[in-house]
C-alpha cells in the first residue's frame, strides 16, 4: 500500500475563535492556533501565548503561517472615536519574514495602507450574506492573485431590525440574530464575540487552496510531496 503524503501544517497567530482556522483545515492543513488569550471555542491544537515571540521561535516549524494582528489600531470607528490600540502589522510582518516561510497577514479595511500590495476578499465572492471585506498580504514567495470583487450594491440592513430579502446584514457590535450569523458565516461553534471579528471561513479555505498548489511546488520540508 502506497503512504499518503504528509499533509503541511499551518500557524494561525492571533487565531481568536478559529475562523480562519478553520478554512485552512477544509483547505487540508494541520492547523494550530496561537492567541493571547485563552480561548476555550477554538477547535483546533491551542497555544496560548504571545503570538510574536512563539512565530520567532517556532514558526520554521511549519509550512505555511497566516496572521491577523489586532484590528482595532486599524478600525475606522475606533480612530474615530480617538481610542488607541496596539499597531502590530509591521512588527509581525517582520517575525514572519524571518521566518523564511510562505504567510499571509491579514487586517480590516482601515488598515490596507499598512499592508504590501494586498488582494481583498468579501462575502459577494463566496455566496454569503454580507460584504466584510478583508485584505491579505502575501509573502515569503507567495503569490495571491485579485479575483473579480463585485461591486457592493446591495442594501445593508440596519442594526437591530430584522434583515429583509436581499439585504447585506452587518455583523458589528451587539448585533441581533447570532444563529443566523453563524449560518451565513460557516461558523457554528463560535458566540457574539468571535463572529464580530472573525475570517469567515470560505476566504481562508480559497488562500489555503491556492497555497497549496503552490507548496507543493516548494522545498519546504513537509510540503514536497503534498497536493490537494
Amino acid at each position: 500500500m502506497t503512504a499518503l503524503p504528509p499533509r503541511p501544517r499551518l500557524l494561525d497567530l492571533y487565531c481568536c475563535q478559529g475562523g480562519a482556522s478553520a478554512g485552512y483545515a477544509a483547505a487540508g492543513y494541520i492547523v494550530t492556533g496561537v492567541d493571547l488569550a485563552p480561548q476555550p471555542r477554538y477547535p483546533f491544537t491551542f497555544i496560548q501565548g504571545d503570538a510574536i515571540a512563539y512565530v520567532l521561535e517556532h514558526g520554521h516549524e511549519y509550512d505555511l503561517i497566516a496572521a491577523s494582528p489586532p484590528c482595532q489600531g486599524y478600525s475606522d470607528a475606533q480612530v474615530l472615536q480617538g481610542r488607541e490600540h496596539p499597531m502590530l502589522i509591521a512588527p509581525t510582518r517582520a517575525a514572519l519574514q524571518a521566518t523564511g516561510r510562505p504567510y499571509v497577514l491579514e487586517n480590516v479595511p482601515g488598515a490596507r495602507g499598512h499592508l504590501v500590495d494586498p488582494i481583498v476578499l468579501c462575502g459577494l465572492m463566496f455566496g454569503l450574506g454580507t460584504y466584510r471585506d478583508r485584505y491579505f498580504e502575501a509573502g515569503g514567495g507567495l503569490v495571491l492573485e485579485q479575483p473579480h470583487h463585485p461591486r457592493h450594491d446591495r442594501p445593508i440592513t440596519k442594526l437591530g431590525r430584522p434583515r429583509r430579502n436581499g439585504e447585506m446584514a452587518h455583523y458589528v457590535g451587539n448585533f441581533s440574530g447570532v444563529e443566523a450569523a453563524r449560518n451565513d458565516l460557516g461558523v457554528p461553534w463560535m458566540n457574539r464575540n468571535g463572529i464580530r471579528e472573525c475570517i469567515p471561513p470560505a476566504y481562508a479555505q480559497w488562500i489555503g487552496q491556492r497555497a497549496a498548489a503552490q507548496l507543493a511546488t516548494t522545498t519546504a520540508p513537509h510540503a514536497t510531496t503534498w497536493s490537494p
